[in-house]
């Protein structure tokens, strides 16, 4: 399909192109920015008046709870939630039931996603088999079949030899381990920042040396094994110390953030929102501007969604019994136009932290809007209002901290591949 878009607001965040232009897509990619090619008859045209023509925005972690957790949502309602928020790219936790530890499970996944012919996914496969920690899986299988890293999601390690063994294995064939530290005994089943909010409601606490000692773990594998790895869902101001020093020293290391910890504080858990118990926990406001901080001097490189739709009844449990996460597929890219305004952040430098920065990550061709690329596309507007809602929200789960708040940044065309997904 030939596609004209005109007069939109072009931001290349990869190389900080910022105009009013138009877009030319023919076969899937950018045949041309401004200047309409030679024979060039479009198919249709989209007036961008108003709006931002940006790359699809690239997601490193989105729970599809495919296969198995589908009573939470299933791979339809959560790909068309992700078009429905301008992500065209995404990467899936290997926290699914069964775990994805077998290459059959990996390409079941990838065949059902490209039939649906909406977001592209990318999973994530388990470091250990069942991701009980114990006997690491057939990496080069899983990677032969689609794996883009691996990790174990929220599932810990205990024993070091293993997570060593793990590291080894990824350095000898250059793949990227994903991990989010955590050391299983210190956090210990809690469910709350360990401060004065958990104390107040009688949570069991999470201290933040349970980040920060598992984070010295890794950094010492790394250099012991000589393994790439990528951090994921940093909470803390002292774990975002580690890795700024951590990549001063010239470790091979990236760091990503959750969309909810860059605005959300423990004080929101206010009494008992089950929406707000989250796997890392709110921690308190200096961490959250730590956070902030780490993003905006590179200790942080990406935000991303961390979706995790759960049913209704699991999060009317009480909080410590409620099911972890949020919803945020379709709230990443208003929560980062938030942030950037709140921290007085150029729209091409904030849209690189949900674009280009994750498809580095990835090792994927996206993040680009320059000529060849593909035509993966998110056409929004920066300035239109809505409230979150039930109704609003395209996926499955409706769990969100962001309930009843209003919003600003609404996408208004998805493209994948040069054909609209979503408009």
């Amino acid at each position: 399909m030939h596609i004209c878009i005109q007069n939109g607001r072009l931001i290349d965040p990869d190389s900080g192109m910022d105009r009013i232009g138009d877009l030319y897509l023919a076969e899937g990619r950018i045949i041309s920015i401004d200047s309409r090619p030679e024979h060039f008859h479009d198919d249709r045209e989209i007036d961008a008046s108003g709006l931002v023509v940006c790359p699809g925005l690239v997601d490193l972690s989105a729970r599809l709870r495919e296969p198995g957790l589908e009573y939470m949502a299933t791979l339809e309602s959560e790909l068309e939630a992700a078009v429905a928020g301008g992500v065209t790219s995404l990467a899936c936790p290997p926290d699914t039931d069964p775990p994805l530890d077998e290459p059959g499970l990996v390409e079941m996944l990838k065949h059902r996603a490209r039939n649906l012919d909406r977001a592209r996914v990318y999973p994530v496969g388990a470091l250990t088999q069942g991701l009980k920690g114990e006997r690491l899986t057939e990496m080069v299988e899983l990677h032969d079949a689609g794996c883009v890293a691996f990790s174990q999601a929220d599932a810990p390690i205990a024993n070091l030899h293993v997570l060593m063994r793990a590291m080894q294995y990824a350095a000898t064939f250059g793949f990227k381990v994903w991990l989010r530290p955590q050391d299983m005994y210190l956090a210990n089943h809690g469910v709350a920042h360990d401060g004065e909010v958990a104390t107040r409601l009688g949570l069991p606490a999470i201290p933040v040396c349970a980040e920060t000692i598992a984070l010295t773990d890794i950094l010492s594998l790394m250099k012991e094994t000589g393994a790439s790895a990528h951090l994921c869902r940093i909470s803390s101001a002292e774990g975002v110390a580690l890795v700024r020093a951590a990549k001063q020293q010239g470790l091979p290391l990236t760091c990503d953030v959750s969309i909810h910890h860059v605005h959300l504080v423990d004080m929101d858990i206010g009494f008992f929102d089950a929406n707000c118990h989250l796997m890392p926990p709110l921690r308190g406001l200096a961490d959250r501007d730590a956070l902030r901080a780490g993003l905006m001097d590179g200790a942080i490189d990406t935000i991303c969604s961390d979706h995790a739709p759960v049913d209704d009844d699991a999060k009317l449990l009480p909080f410590a019994q409620a099911e972890t996460g949020a919803t945020g597929l379709e709230l990443l890219l208003p929560l980062t136009l938030k942030w950037a305004m709140e921290s007085r952040l150029s729209l091409p430098e904030a849209l690189a932290r949900i674009t280009s920065y994750p498809a580095r990550i990835l090792g994927i061709d996206a993040g680009r809007l320059v000529a060849g690329a593909p035509a993966d596309l998110c056409i929004f507007d920066p300035d239109a209002y809505w409230v979150v809602s039930n109704a609003e929200l395209k996926s499955q789960g409706k769990n969100t901290p962001f309930l009843g708040m209003e919003l600003c940044g609404r996408t208004r065309f998805t493209l994948i591949s040069g054909h609209v997904v979503y408009g």
